[in-house]
């Protein structure tokens, strides 16, 4: 009898095979990756893995016997072609396999320069896979200069990376400042001059004209007719959902593949989660790229395909590495039309706190789990707090939980 195939051997992929054994599932489960390795951590790709402070085997989610002692069926280094909605199966190569549920974890993929801007010269680079990192790490040698397109965080905690290393950075954001799409002025204000103490230079309101060399990119004209050499380029402008497979099957898609609340595609008998999959949240559709939403949502999925019948309502967090700054993040801040800012109590720490009139939304916190711990906790619980004792450092933070 047909089981359970997943196709994409990432975070979601690796946490919903796990799920379905953990759960009694006792029929096949497949799962399948394009990568020649078994699922890894991506977070710490563009880290400590670049840095050299972490070894291979480090990253990967579990150990590979795991998937054997298992009886689950990993299968790298390999290429779904389509689905075949209609029977039930997918098509790789001359093979097919036939299922009962089908998950799509397809993950993301980054976004590139367009080549008719020099996006395909040698030495540009995107810091999405291991592939990636492996074809950048030989690159980032002290002294080089490096151009950093893009000041999200993709982009940010590339710069952060480069200047460790010793390279000379220089980073440019088209938008009127960095983290303009994601986070509060106050929060980039905290970051631009974090990565300014450092040595970076950060170029706002200017964006890149085109990249130029012969065969290898050796330099760029900017939007301001600026022209700089450079050794090599890091593109950090943000990343897509994979849904090439899930178009051509004919699932509908909006931001990505559209899911109901249990992670149920337009097909009944094909899920999807993680970063390509959006799904209803609070009278809205949203699709969340976080580690945690992969890991959640997957195992989800996994009960729902055994009758579980759940609906998804996320604990949305995320986090950002950048130099000694640990920067966590609470809920979405979406509709924020005020900021209240929270100096922490150690030297460089602070949080920002998302209110839409006396709703809290999110907090920034940098370097300051207390903050974080605290916002989280009264997220979660649909809570908010007196925005005037947030802003007095003499308030016990704690203390707001239990009013």
């Amino acid at each position: 009898m047909p089981g359970i195939v997943i196709v994409g051997a990432g975070q979601a992929g690796a946490s919903l095979a796990a799920k379905l054994r953990m759960s009694g599932y006792t029929g096949e489960v497949t799962l399948i990756g394009e990568e020649h390795v078994p699922p890894y951590q991506r977070p710490p790709l563009s880290k400590k893995y670049l840095l050299g402070e972490m070894e291979l085997e480090r990253l990967y989610l579990r150990p590979e016997s795991f998937y054997a002692e298992n009886d689950i069926t990993l299968r790298t280094d390999c290429r779904v072609d389509s689905i075949d909605a209609a029977d039930r199966k997918i098509v790789l190569g001359a093979e097919t396999l036939e299922y009962e549920h089908l998950a799509l974890t397809t993950g993301s993929v980054p976004r590139r320069l367009p080549p008719a801007i020099g996006g395909l010269l040698e030495g540009v680079h995107v810091v999405r896979t291991l592939r990636d990192i492996d074809r950048l790490a030989p690159e980032m040698v002290a002294g080089k200069r490096v151009l950093i397109v893009g000041g999200g965080y993709i982009g940010l905690e590339a710069a952060a990376v480069a200047s460790k290393l010793g390279l000379d950075v220089v980073l440019v954001e088209m938008a009127e400042r960095i983290l303009q799409r994601v986070a509060a002025p106050e929060t980039s204000d905290y970051f631009r001059t974090l990565h300014r103490s450092h040595g970076v230079d950060i170029r706002e309101a200017t964006g890149l004209e085109r990249l130029t060399g012969e065969g290898r990119v050796s330099g760029a004209v900017l939007s301001d007719e600026t022209e700089i050499a450079v050794d090599l380029v890091i593109v950090g402008v943000g990343i897509s959902p994979a849904t090439e497979l899930a178009e051509a099957a004919g699932l509908t898609l909006d931001n990505g593949i559209a899911v109901d609340a249990m992670g149920r595609t337009s097909d009944p008998h094909i899920w999807s989660a993680g970063d390509c999959a959006s799904f209803p949240w609070r009278g809205q559709r949203i699709r969340l790229e976080s580690v945690q939403n992969a890991i959640d949502q997957a195992e989800l999925v996994a009960s729902n395909m055994l009758g579980a019948e759940a609906e998804y309502d996320p604990k949305i967090w995320f986090w950002s590495d950048q130099y000694d700054v640990k920067l966590q993040i609470a809920g979405l801040n979406t509709g924020f039309d005020r900021i209240v800012v929270r100096p922490g109590e150690k030297e460089g720490s602070a949080s920002h706190w998302y209110f839409a009139g006396n709703a809290l939304l999110a907090v920034d916190a940098m370097n300051d789990p207390r903050a974080y711990m605290v916002g989280k906790r009264l997220i979660d619980g649909g809570r908010s707090a007196d925005p005037a004792a947030l802003a007095d450092p003499a308030t016990d933070l704690k203390a707001l939980m239990r009013g």
